[in-house]
């Protein structure tokens, strides 16, 4: 009986053990009693916890740079243009509400490919043997008929020539963002992203331009135009640039990778950016720029260590445009 006794003791003593009162935000979450209200509902994420949380202070930092005047640089990946996101985009530069943009190749071409032909919804199982036999290529779960990319061609290569025979009668080399520029003039539609920022004059930046279908179409012009170029090398230096003298510098990156780098490594030219907000699924045990949270990126300088950041993991065709809503929709 001793011994059940001081068994009994010791378990109690481990697990009812004495605590001080923690100190925060109360977990609740939303009353739905009350109705639908739809910015509360956003509103309550604050104390819900897990990333819902976590969201909630991606919507306040947003709000401190729209508050404080930061030069915003927006990354997102191509496949959140195949998404529906291609239409929140382009109503920030519609409105100017970001001052620089970064995206990879599949972000340019299928903002001007979608102004020439619908893509659809599809099914994330349809079969790949079956949609190849059909001329379909498959986004996840959103369909594009191939005849889109031969339409884009048809559109990309006099666009192409026009820049070759300048290249040969000034000595002027395109940059790939004057193209992007290029390309957003000459779509002539106020449904592009990027047919707003040349009207606006946005700077956007491609660092991976070679990588898809403009990719393919510049391989087929090197063909008929051997001594074509672009001037990437002009590129990072007029983006560098940027980053350097900002009174405040905002970072909102969606998705990883090649956008994500590059606007954290010309932020630490500056020393690191003031705000910075992430949405993506990547995991850093890799060791991956991809997966790397906000801290990491203080140990590099890319971010100033009193800044404010977080990292929210999910999806961002969802959390956007809720983000949108709540700060730059509001302004």
């Amino acid at each position: 009986m001793d011994n059940h006794s001081g068994f009994e003791r010791t378990a109690r003593k481990n697990l009812l053990r004495k605590s001080k009162e923690a100190k925060g935000t109360t977990i609740s979450g939303y009353d739905f009693n009350q109705g639908v209200n739809y910015p509360a509902l956003v509103k309550s994420f604050q104390g819900t916890g897990f990333q819902a949380s976590q969201f909630s202070q991606a919507i306040e930092i947003t709000q401190a740079m729209l508050s404080n005047k930061a030069f915003i640089f927006l990354g997102y990946t191509s496949n959140m243009v195949s998404s529906g996101l291609r239409d929140v985009f382009r109503y920030l530069l519609e409105h100017r509400l970001v001052n620089v943009v970064v995206s990879t190749a599949g972000g340019i071409e299928e903002d001007i490919i979608k102004c020439l032909g619908d893509f659809v919804l599809g099914d994330f199982r349809g079969s790949g043997k079956e949609l190849r036999k059909q001329g379909i290529n498959r986004i996840g779960n959103i369909y594009v008929p191939n005849s889109r990319y031969v339409a884009f061609e048809q559109f990309v290569q006099p666009l192409l020539e026009e820049a070759y025979q300048d290249q040969k009668k000034t000595g002027h080399i395109l940059t790939p963002s004057e193209l992007i520029w290029k390309l957003g003039e000459r779509i002539d539609n106020p449904k592009s992203i990027y047919y707003w920022a040349a009207k606006h004059k946005i700077p956007v930046y491609c660092p991976a331009l070679t990588d898809g279908a403009l990719g393919d179409n510049i391989y087929f012009f090197k063909f008929k135009r051997p001594d074509f170029i672009l001037d990437v090398a002009q590129d990072v230096k007029t983006f560098n640039d940027l980053t350097v003298g900002l009174a405040k510098s905002g970072l909102i990156i969606l998705g990883s990778g090649t956008i994500k780098h590059a606007i954290l490594n010309a932020n630490m030219l500056r020393n690191g950016a003031d705000y910075a907000v992430y949405i993506n699924n990547a995991q850093e045990f890799d060791g991956s720029d991809a997966g790397a949270a906000p801290d990491e990126a203080v140990s590099w300088g890319k971010i100033l260590p009193q800044a404010q950041s977080i990292k929210v993991f999910g999806d961002a065709t969802i959390l956007f445009p809720l983000l949108v809503a709540e700060t730059f929709a509001k302004k």
